[in-house]
């Protein structure tokens, strides 16, 4: 068993298939084992014997075909010769081949027969030899679950690089919008158009720092998007202050957003103008709060701390008017969502803690939940 894990050994470190750790090790054994590093140079000799034998077998098939061929069109002259006859025949017009076939057969047998010979545990001359190779074959089986043991430390060291903070890796992120915490966990929403076709996506939070996220959900009819913060700077908070409303606002409620539409963290209050979107859309309500660039997916709130809607894109053809994605849809992409047993775990903030505090207090309160999405 020993012999044949060094034999499959050899044939890896061939045919390329070794890691760079396991071949570093491999060439240093060949370096002071002569044994191994002769059972490399005769099997390698084997695989390319081998290589040339299919390669003239190859040939001499293709030369019979054509030309027998060509006889049987009478474009050259070939005796007409079936059975034993027209096997002497074929072996007196290729012997030559057949001469190189067999001289490469021969070798091949003769090079298969060292191996076995070489690694036969009962040749009485070698024995120490042999016993000497199999410590050797140990070593390398100690080795090899060593590398493995290394590349899986090396494959969880790149994946944190891959999950590290954007800006470390010079990707040129731009302002895409703004979304918010709706798991502690790092769950966060935001408006579809705005991850949209997006290859990377970072959130920045209120201190400044860039963190790695990935888009996990995302529906463009309704524009609601889910992100997931996969940086291994991000610490779970462990509470959100805000809750999310399932029946949305009322008319001429009062309400307040906070987003991104420049680098600072910008408030902004109105009321709900309509419990209708843009033509009568029941997916959205018109509201008063001006919606910039930047200002897409940032929460909008009552007066108890509660998200009523999601601000979306402001409408061009209607003049001073914003709207906002009812918070019954974050429910529903959640439900959708969970259905991905990866993510069964979100939960939603039930409960608000800021209700009867000043909007100052809020405001504070609520900043460091609410991010800038930026996209590259």
């Amino acid at each position: 068993m020993e012999d044949i894990k060094l034999i499959e050994a050899v044939e890896r470190y061939i045919s390329g298939q070794m890691s760079p750790d396991e071949r570093v090790y491999f060439e240093q054994l060949r370096k002071t084992n002569a044994e191994v590093d002769q059972m490399v140079f005769e099997h390698t000799f084997f695989l390319q014997q081998m290589n040339r034998f299919d390669d003239v077998k190859n040939l001499k098939a293709t030369l019979n075909e054509t030309h027998i061929h060509l006889g049987e069109k009478g474009l050259i002259k070939a005796p007409r010769l079936k059975g034993k006859a027209k096997v002497v025949y074929l072996y007196n017009r290729y012997k030559k081949v057949t001469a190189i076939a067999a001289s490469i057969a021969g070798i091949t047998a003769l090079t298969i027969s060292a191996l076995v010979w070489s690694l036969s545990p009962g040749k009485p001359a070698n024995k120490q030899d042999i016993e000497n190779l199999s410590r050797d074959i140990r070593n390398i089986n100690q080795k090899v679950s060593q590398v493995q043991k290394q590349n899986q430390v090396l494959n969880q060291k790149i994946d944190g690089v891959k999950d590290q903070a954007p800006a470390e890796s010079n990707i040129p992120f731009i302002t895409g919008g703004t979304g918010f915490l709706i798991d502690t966990k790092g769950y966060i929403v935001t408006n579809a158009h705005v991850v949209k076709d997006a290859q990377h996506v970072a959130v920045q939070s209120s201190n400044g720092k860039d963190l790695f996220a990935k888009v996990i959900y995302s529906d463009i009819e309704k524009d609601i998007a889910i992100l997931k913060i996969t940086d291994k700077n991000y610490k779970p908070v462990s509470s959100i202050p805000y809750s999310i409303r399932r029946n949305g606002g009322d008319l001429a409620e009062a309400i307040f957003t906070m987003g991104y539409p420049r680098n600072d963290i910008v408030y902004g209050n109105g009321y709900i103008a309509s419990k209708t979107g843009y033509n009568g859309d029941t997916l959205s309500c018109q509201i008063t709060i001006p919606a910039n660039k930047g200002n897409s997916g940032s929460p909008v709130l009552n007066k108890n701390g509660e998200v009523i809607g999601i601000l979306s894109k402001k409408e061009n053809t209607v003049e001073g008017a914003a709207f906002a994605l009812r918070s019954k849809y974050i429910f529903e992409a959640v439900n959708e969502l969970q259905k991905d047993s990866s993510y069964k775990n979100i939960k939603l903030p039930v409960a608000s803690t800021l209700k009867g505090k000043e909007r100052t207090q809020q405001v504070n309160s609520i900043s460091g939940f609410v991010f800038m999405v930026k996209v590259d």
